[in-house]
């Protein structure tokens, strides 16, 4: 008798569809008559029908991961330039500035001409964060010197545009406090760029920078410098300058 039941189950089994036939096994009304009618006993399914395979997590195991969670996400507060010396950062970034490989986001072959406002909103992050939102380690700090130099051209001295770097714009604010606090208190440089000079704009040598005649020449009627008469206005100009002030003037 077991024989011919197992080739009618197998039978069974070939026309059933695998829904239905997860449906006869795993509800709690199993048509019994099904298996009777062949003349097999109704398999013990191996958990109750009560029984879940999804486990409740205890309190313990909830608060230990919201205490990791929180000393990881609080490991560089401090201190946030330790970060960057780190094997971490060097494993994922490497030698390379931070925002070097991050792309955004964009409906078309041409990016917006402005970054978003911001990518954290509450408690909602955006789905592709800038390079500074996206990493929870990089904490902008006037300290943090090696976060703020990747952000500045280092043969202008002018920080990059966040169009170029992909950072948001409130991250943006936050990085050009941080390096102007940086440079005021002498931990990074000031690009001073290089004036000649020698030229004659910025020798004495002209009469309006040069000795300031006596006052006994404004009684002979001589200008106070003798370049104001070559000096000639420009009719044009005049005329403008009487036409705006024509109710001033007496």
């Amino acid at each position: 008798m077991a024989a011919p039941s197992s080739v009618m189950l197998v039978r069974f089994l070939r026309g059933v569809s695998p829904i239905l036939l997860r449906r006869i096994l795993l509800t709690e009304r199993t048509p019994v008559s099904i298996w009777s009618r062949m003349g097999i006993q109704h398999p013990q399914l191996p958990l109750p029908l009560n029984q879940s395979f999804c486990t409740v997590a205890s309190q313990s195991d909830e608060a230990s991961d919201a205490t990791n969670t929180l000393e990881s996400a609080s490991r560089y507060k401090d201190k946030p330039w330790e970060y960057l010396e780190s094997e971490e950062y060097a494993e994922r970034y490497g030698s390379k500035p931070l925002w070097s490989d991050y792309r955004r986001n964009h409906k078309g072959g041409i990016p917006p001409q402005k970054t978003r406002k911001t990518c954290i909103r509450g408690d909602k992050v955006c789905g592709n964060p800038c390079p500074i939102c996206r990493d929870a380690n990089l904490i902008v700090h006037y300290q943090n010197v090696k976060l703020l130099e990747q952000f500045i051209s280092p043969y202008t001295g002018i920080v990059y545009d966040p169009t170029r770097t992909g950072v948001c714009r409130k991250q943006q604010k936050h990085l050009n406090q941080a390096i102007e606090t940086a440079r005021d208190h002498g931990l990074l440089p000031f690009h001073v760029p290089y004036v000649d000079h020698s030229g004659e704009d910025y020798s004495n040598s002209h009469h309006a920078v040069g000795h300031t005649p006596t006052p006994s020449s404004l009684t002979s009627g001589e200008p106070w410098y003798s370049w104001y008469g070559t000096m000639e206005a420009d009719e044009r100009a005049v005329a403008r300058v009487k036409k705006i002030y024509k109710d001033y003037l007496k």
